[in-house]
């Protein structure tokens, strides 16, 4: 297990540097010239210059490269462009108001779809099972956006369940404005969750394994729970794990409707701003993110199934 640990934290090094190289080659280079977008429009090229010197960019490229590196594991990104704030602070601060949306919503969406896919792969080719298909299809089909706008109309505007926007810091006091987005981020994935479980849970109830424990007199409850679920455990871990970084960098569009002030929120004005520095930095956050849980996620495989370490 080491030995696989320890390979694959090797296979990670080269993917490392390739994803800041790609990050810095887009906003340093292919973006243009940040020092002048910075300064503004009716900037004067000596103001320009005075900028470039105050971003390092008069450095050669290559320690340039490197100190996007230093920023990454000393957490230091400077300032916003927009805010003035160091970056590093608005990061810390927007991940709290993110998980609180997306961490609930995340985990009442499995607790609700994977029971229910196992009980629709096991009611398969009857009406519950077709029903179930057509209504997650329709589910999936509609935009997310309409999910936002009926969510704020009915149940904010019309009915007053919730508020439409807003946000309040205080852990007793969040609740009642993360509710509705949390509820909304359940009906955005339950079909496209079920759909997915569903075709795992499939896939493992036709193999030998199955037709043999129902020859020795197991009942349905016990096939689906300990032998299906279980077998089941390493696509599920892959959904569970990899989406953990979508989690702490928050939902863009539901941060930006409900005024949540997550890290959704702060990469949507970062776009409205221009504002670079947040948006290179988010962008880097979260390729490292996901490359991090990759790996989490590889190490959760050769736990449940210890075939994969021979790969």
């Amino acid at each position: 297990m080491l030995k696989f640990i320890l390979r694959r934290l090797l296979y990670m090094i080269p993917i490392f540097f390739g994803i800041t190289l790609v990050t810095f080659v887009l906003f340093n280079v292919a973006g243009g010239d940040p020092a002048a977008q910075a300064a503004g429009r009716y900037a004067t090229p000596d103001q320009i210059t005075v900028m470039r010197a105050e971003m390092g960019l008069n450095k050669p490229l290559l320690n340039q490269y490197f100190d996007l590196v230093t920023q990454l594991f000393t957490f230091d990104f400077g300032r916003s462009w927009s805010s003035k704030q160091q970056i590093s602070h608005l990061i810390t601060a927007g991940i709290g108001p993110s998980l609180t949306v997306t961490f609930p919503g995340f985990v009442i969406s499995l607790l609700i779809t994977i029971p229910l896919s196992l009980l629709v792969a096991h009611k398969r080719g009857t009406f519950f099972d077709k029903a179930t298909l057509v209504i997650c299809l329709a589910l999936t089909a509609i935009s997310s956006v309409v999910y936002v706008l009926a969510g704020q109309y009915f149940f904010a505007f019309r009915w007053g369940m919730f508020p439409i926007s807003g946000w309040d810091p205080s852990w007793d006091g969040r609740w009642q404005y993360a509710a509705l987005p949390i509820i909304i981020m359940v009906s955005l994935s339950l079909g496209s969750y079920i759909l997915f479980f569903r075709t795992v849970f499939l896939d493992e109830m036709y193999q030998d394994y199955v037709r043999t424990a129902r020859s020795k007199g197991l009942g349905n409850a016990k096939i689906l729970l300990k032998h299906v679920l279980r077998n089941a455990l390493v696509p599920i871990i892959t959904l569970v794990v990899l989406q953990v970084p979508f989690l702490i960098t928050g939902s863009l569009l539901t941060e930006s409707f409900f005024g949540i002030p997550g890290l959704g929120g702060l990469i949507y004005q970062a776009i409205q701003e221009a504002d670079f520095p947040v948006i290179k930095a988010m962008t880097i956050i979260s390729a490292v993110l996901y490359m991090v849980f990759q790996l989490i996620s590889d190490i959760l495989y050769a736990l449940v199934d210890p075939k994969i370490r021979l790969g």
